[in-house]
């Protein structure tokens, strides 16, 4: 384990914010995190992962562990599917990759996802279709309060749209480090739920989609919309795509031309976030060192040298300008860490 001080933490967030951490910790084991959770007292410190989905609004003074616990093991295997235990500080991208190349399905729907594969639960990453907890088996995480090891099962993770028992009951209570996956060795269930990515297979003539197919129109499909971290700072989608009652929406719709939506629930429907920040004018817009990427409303940048204050009230700027024009609240997607 290695303890360094006055971190910029510039390289270990998407943003590219250049907070100053003054109490920041790597950790390469799950013993580590023991150790480090003992020196600090059992306190509770700032977990960090692949830094993809954080917001350092100013300089940390909190003590911060950076988790780089690595490795992909096989743990069990059938005729039918495999089972594999991963280290919560291994790519999430890199994984998706290592699981295509062997043949392995469940991933391929979440490709090109950034972020470490230990953050993934506490988001209960998706896209296209998938969501992590379609092929999770169970996490290993250390308390924080403790430093004892608990087993969760997907049941336990209790899984929502881009959240978990990770992002409410147990915020910041556990650290996770590894997590298993489940996955089929053949037979793969081609997911073409997501219109975009079912119309993308369609226009290149593949009549019999591979999970590689799906892997690389995925790909083609987010890189065509979304901006690389590493040209332009960003940590993909800002806000949650919000989800209203099936009344709510229909009021909106009168107001409204063609807003476009996802069915839930018979009562519920989900309403791209994207979508009400462009009618709102932002799409495309540039304020100081911030704005919003011309291709994605959704998608908040760094132009170059925006603090993290700088990004979180902008971002206030745009949920103020949603509530007014559609009395919609938006949900921070993004994790903002205040100090």
């Amino acid at each position: 384990m290695q303890k360094t001080k006055k971190t910029s933490l510039k390289s270990y967030n998407s943003f590219g914010v250049n907070a100053i951490s003054t109490k920041f910790t790597i950790a390469n084991s799950e013993q580590k995190i023991t150790e480090f959770l003992e020196r600090i007292s059992f306190s509770s410190p700032i977990i960090l992962g692949g830094g993809t989905n954080i917001l350092f609004k100013n300089n940390i003074d909190t003590n911060i562990i950076k988790i780089e616990i690595k490795g992909i093991t096989i743990t069990s295997e059938t005729s039918k599917h495999i089972d594999i235990s991963v280290g919560a500080g291994e790519k999430w991208d890199d994984l998706v990759n290592w699981s295509i190349q062997r043949n392995y399905g469940g991933l391929e729907n979440l490709s090109l996802i950034p972020g470490n594969v230990g953050s993934a639960p506490i988001q209960n990453i998706g896209a296209y279709g998938v969501e992590l907890k379609d092929c999770f088996l169970r996490c290993r995480a250390v308390s924080v309060e403790s430093g004892t090891i608990k087993i969760f099962n997907s049941n336990e993770c209790d899984f929502s749209y881009r959240s978990s028992i990770f992002k409410k009951d147990l915020k910041n209570k556990y650290i996770i480090s590894n997590v298993s996956f489940r996955l089929s060795k053949k037979n793969h269930k081609i997911n073409l739920s997501y219109e975009p990515l079912k119309k993308h297979i369609i226009n290149k003539n593949i009549t019999e989609p591979t999970i590689k197919d799906i892997s690389n129109s995925v790909i083609e499909i987010r890189n065509s919309k979304l901006p690389d971290p590493k040209i332009i700072g960003n940590c993909g989608s800002f806000f949650k795509n919000p989800i209203i009652s099936l009344i709510d929406f229909k009021k909106l719709n009168e107001t409204q031309n063609n807003v476009p939506f996802f069915n839930v629930s018979p009562d519920k429907v989900k309403v791209p976030a994207a979508w009400l920040i462009e009618k709102c004018g932002f799409k495309g817009k540039k304020e100081g060192n911030t704005g919003t990427h011309k291709a994605h409303a959704l998608i908040i940048v760094n132009h170059g040298k925006a603090t993290g204050k700088e990004i979180f009230n902008f971002a206030q700027k745009i949920k103020n300008a949603v509530l007014r024009k559609f009395n919609i609240l938006l949900e921070e997607e993004v994790n903002i860490i205040e100090n």
